[in-house]
This record gives C-alpha cells, structure tokens and sequence, in this order.
C-alpha cells in the first residue's frame, strides 16, 4: 500500500467509481481499436470468442481499481495471476505475443486518457493528481505486460513439450474410460487444456479415403473461445470439445461450416467420466450416415437409425419382412414408390400433402399407395404397418427428411 499527498485520495475516492460506471464504453473504445489495429484480435472478435470482451473489460477494472493508493498489496498479487492466465489463454489462441501486449499497453493509455478527461472536467484541473496517479498507472500497467508474457511463453513452453503421440495417450484414456480417475482426469486436463470437469461433448468424423484430411477445427473453435482435444480413433478424426456455456447448435454449426464427410456428435455430458459413453453415442450416430454424406448429426437426431444400425440382423429382417416384393421390382418403379411411402409416412399419412410434397397430382400418389399396398401385404390405414414401413425405409437410407429429391409426376 503506498502513502499519497494530502487531497489526493480524497479526490481518487471521487473518481474511480465514476470510472467504474464507464468501463462499458472504455471497453467499447479498446474493442473499436484492436478490431481496426490488430489482425489476431480481429479474427478472434469476428469468430465470435464470448470471453474476449469480457478479459478486455476485467483487465480494465483491474487498472482503474488499483489507482486507489489504499489498494493492498494481495490485490496486485491477483491481478498478476489474471494477467498470468489471459498470457496462457492467448498463447493458445495463437494470438501473437507482441499482440498482447500491445493490447495490454492499449488498456493503460485507455484508462490514462478517460481520467485525464474526467479529471479536468468543469473549471478543476487536478494536474497535480495526474502526477501522483501516473506513475502508479503505468507501474501496474507494466506488471500486468510482464506477467501476461511470462504466462504466454510458459503456455508455449508447455504446449511444445506435449508431443502427438501424448496427446493421443491421453485422448485415448478419456476415450477408454479412465476419466473417472481424478488423478487421469486432472493431468489429461492440465496438458489437454481442455475443461473435463463441465459441460463436454464428442465428435466423430470417419476418414472414408486414405488420402482424405481429418477433421481438427480445434484452432477455429478455440478463436471462438472452445477448447478442444483432437486424435484418431479407428479410421476416425475424435474430438472432445469443452462447452463451457456455449450451446451445442452453436457447435454444430461451426463443425457443418468444415465438414467434408459424415460427423457424429454426442448429447452434452458432464464431466470426464462422461467421455467414453459420449463417444460411442457420436460414433454411432456417425455410423448412421451414408459415406459421401457431408453432414453434423447429433445422436438425438438419429436414434432411430441408431437403433437400427446396432442390430444389423434385425435391420435386414426387419427391412425383407416389411418392404417384401417391393425391393424386387424394376429399379425405377422401386425408386418411385419408395420415395412416395416415405412422402407418405412424412406427410401424416395424407395423400394430398404427400403429393404436394412430390409436385405430383393426388391421383398419382393414390395410384402408387394401392400398388405399395399390393405388393408389400400391409394396409395404409394400419398404425403399425406405418411403424414398420418407417423403420425399414431408415434402414434402406430412403426416410431421410429434409433430403428428398423430386418424383418425376408418373404412374
């Protein structure tokens, strides 16, 4: 704690809160800046990071909270563990270290010019104060420059000693199970710096082709502030991605914008004991797509395929039991009346949405449903011949709403 002129803390007592309630539009001000001035940072604000904000807000609380002369000594001890930890956030990001301190110098001449402005308001000039307060300013701004870059380059130092076949070591051990030991579940944490101990979820993207590239959006998901850890896993690309307080469709969208194959994704679990179960939910919704299918699923999205494509034995009885002569009619006939059933099915079992659905008259839909009556022995007025025709269409790939081609208006 150090001492201040007589005055001087009486005046400091007047002006920090007013700073306070100004932060907002300070923050505003520093955004504004290194969006124009920063490329790092403009990416990461563009890709729509939730904590760089809030990082750039704190670390202007942090400046103005200690002009106050009577701010204690732990209180600058913490600001240097924050600074420490947006150092090693920032090295992960990939955002260039001079970068960073570039932005933290900005918050400092910031938080200068807003009290000089609000000090010289009206007829007082407390040029005096000004003198006293500089030094003290920049002392804490150059404390927080240095221990954002000693975190930075401990980050660095620690990723870079994280080889690849560690990093699958521990990927694998979530994968398998071992993340209901804390030990494993604290140390895959730390080296992963990925948060197992909240809100998870995992992806699968099988690699068809040897020469297709896998899938690792983890550099583009973490300028969006979600850490992830990213592996290979029988002929596929794995990921267990931390949340946070971020929405799965947010995910999804993010993964669909890079998506070049099928790609399976978990329900959201907690925690990393979690991880094998909520990988083998993303596998198998991964499975349940076609091979050129680029397209995100999560599980819930496809259970009932999910179902099927666990009990192949089923599935093919089910499918020969159900469909029956239907599968053995001419190629363009089958493909016909099959996409109409599922029109059909998809339509509520109306006739007349089914052929707005097909841009064909009703009449050529009801002409097709007494054939798909004839040949399969099932009745359209049966709720469970209906079922079963929705199971068996999944497990051919034909039922697959939202992906229906057109029906050429024939009989």
């Amino acid at each position: 704690m150090r001492t201040a002129p007589w005055g001087v803390e009486e005046r400091l007592a007047e002006l920090v809160p007013v700073l306070l309630d100004r932060l907002d539009e300070m923050t505003d001000r520093m955004v504004e800046i290194l969006v124009e001035t920063e490329p790092a940072y403009r990416e990461a604000m563009a890709g729509g990071d939730p904590q760089m904000r809030a990082t750039l807000r704190r670390n202007l609380e942090v400046g103005v909270r200690g002009l106050r002369p009577d701010v204690p000594a732990a209180y600058h001890q913490s600001h240097a563990e924050g600074a420490r930890a947006v150092g090693r956030l920032r090295a992960a990001q990939g955002i260039p270290l001079e970068a960073v301190l570039r932005a933290y110098r900005l918050g400092g001449q910031i938080t200068w010019e807003a009290l000089v402005a609000l000090s010289r308001q009206g007829d007082r000039h407390d040029d005096g104060l000004l003198l006293e307060v500089a030094g003290s300013l920049w002392r804490t701004n150059d404390r927080g420059c240095s221990a954002a870059a000693e975190g930075y380059r401990a980050e660095e130092r620690r990723r870079s000693g994280l080889d690849a076949v560690e990093r699958q070591r521990l990927l694998d051990g979530l994968l398998d199970g071992r993340g209901g030991d804390p030990a494993f579940a604290r140390t895959a944490a730390e080296l992963l710096s990925v948060p197992l101990a909240g809100r998870l979820a995992v992806v699968v993207a099988p690699v068809r082709d040897e020469g297709d590239e896998p899938l690792d959006p983890a550099a583009a998901l973490l300028k969006r502030g979600i850490r992830s850890a990213w592996g290979t896993r029988s002929q596929a690309s794995v990921g267990v991605v931390g949340l946070g307080a971020r929405r799965l469709p947010e995910l999804l969208a993010w993964l669909g914008a890079v998506a070049t194959g099928p790609v399976g994704v978990s329900s959201v679990v907690e925690g990393a004991a979690a991880v094998a179960g909520a990988y083998r939910l993303a596998e198998t919704a991964a499975r349940t797509l076609p091979d050129g299918a680029a397209r995100v699923v999560t599980i819930d999205d496809r259970l009932p395929e999910a179902l099927l494509s666990n009990s192949p034995e089923i599935m093919s009885r089910l499918v020969g039991q159900t469909l029956g002569r239907l599968l053995e009619l001419p190629g363009d006939e089958r493909e016909v009346l099959l996409e109409t059933l599922s029109a059909f099915l998809d339509a509520d079992a109306s006739p007349t949405r089914a052929a707005d659905l097909l841009y064909c008259h009703r009449n050529t839909v009801m002409h097709r449903l007494r054939r798909i009556e004839s040949v399969t022995g099932r009745k359209l007025t049966d709720p469970r011949a209906r079922l079963l025709w929705q199971l068996a269409l999944l497990g051919t790939g034909h039922h697959d709403a939202g992906h229906r081609r057109p029906v050429r208006d024939s009989a």
